[in-house]
């Protein structure tokens, strides 16, 4: 059950996080994808989603961004519900790469399964597995409406940037066919490739984002809304994938300092859950060499760092009647 929240100690991390990190210049936006590079680099938000589903923002919480690579938290959580986690386990597994999002080498030293479907390969493959099988159609409706029912509220594709990632995911297709001959791509692989261009290509906020690290704080029941959204034990079996994943081969350090599972993606969205507690999302465009969001990952880490949030640590100091850690 989620902890009940002191919402002062949480407005005011927030508010300190954003001013704090407003000024940082660090990092560059996405350049492989034509859309991404022409967001505005400036803009900067940061959103907390509480139990009882009021969300505490400052900054740019209503801008629509990529959703990019935090698009395969729901696909994943998706699949498990779908078939079960430990048929998504053999199926595509929940290993670390300590490679890039990309990589075509981690499936060639691992070609017995695609390592995660947190990462491009194993994402495809997720795109794959979910019903209904064999229609692209049904699909992307149980994709969409997926994400929708996480977030609260409606999210649609930018068709400039599903144009934009379609004409330039080369190294994506070669990802698609590589897993075909390997047999761990369980549909078309040109659909899945496509279904998985149009995920990413997802318009959200960080507010959507911060709502939809609640609801899988909450097992599963979105906080705004009240839906049941999927099953109650998926909540720790997706975040120790964003804990092992999430920040891809910069993961271990981003865990080392925070202890906070996060999944962070291109467009500049990083989305943070804190199990049984609440969830935290940060956009800002620029990114270091990894892909992940320069200001949005320091804004979190400040705010795990200020309520401490570290899923490994013994207490809660955001909870009601508790005194945050002093910064």
């Amino acid at each position: 059950m989620i902890q009940k929240i002191d919402k002062k100690a949480v407005q005011d991390a927030v508010q300190m996080a954003y001013d704090r990190c407003k000024n940082e210049t660090g990092g560059k936006n996405a350049d492989y994808i034509p859309y991404l590079a022409d967001v505005p680099s400036n803009l900067f938000g940061i959103a907390a989603c509480l139990p009882d589903g009021d969300v505490v923002a400052v900054g740019d919480t209503d801008y629509k961004f990529g959703i990019e690579s935090v698009s395969k938290v729901p696909t994943a959580i998706l699949a498990m519900n779908q078939y079960g986690g430990q048929e998504v386990l053999g199926k595509i597994g929940a290993d670390a790469t300590g490679l890039p999002f990309n990589s075509i080498m981690a499936i060639l030293l691992e070609n017995d399964h695609p390592s995660t479907p947190l990462v491009n390969a194993g994402a495809i493959s997720a795109c794959s597995m979910i019903k209904p099988v064999g229609d692209s159609d049904g699909k992307w409706k149980a994709i969409v409406s997926f994400i929708a029912d996480l977030a609260g509220s409606d999210v649609a594709v930018i068709d400039e940037l599903y144009k934009s990632e379609t004409a330039t995911n080369f190294n994506n297709k070669s990802i698609a066919w590589l897993l075909k001959n390997y047999n761990r791509i369980y549909d078309d692989p040109d659909m899945a490739l496509d279904i998985y261009t149009r995920q990413c290509s997802i318009g959200v906020t960080a507010r959507q984002l911060a709502t939809m690290a609640a609801t899988i704080a909450n097992s599963g029941v979105n906080p705004v809304t009240g839906k049941a959204v999927f099953k109650p034990e998926l909540t720790p079996k997706i975040a120790s994938m964003m804990a092992t994943v999430g920040f891809y081969e910069h993961t271990g350090d981003w865990l080392f300092t925070t202890g906070l599972p996060a999944k962070t993606g291109v467009g500049g969205g990083i989305m943070g859950v804190v199990p049984g507690v609440m969830g935290v999302a940060a956009f800002a465009p620029p990114l270091d060499g990894a892909g992940n969001s320069v200001k949005a990952q320091k804004a979190l880490a400040f705010i795990a760092g200020h309520l401490n949030l570290n899923v490994f640590g013994t207490t809660r100091c955001v909870m009601a009647g508790k005194e945050p850690v002093k910064a």
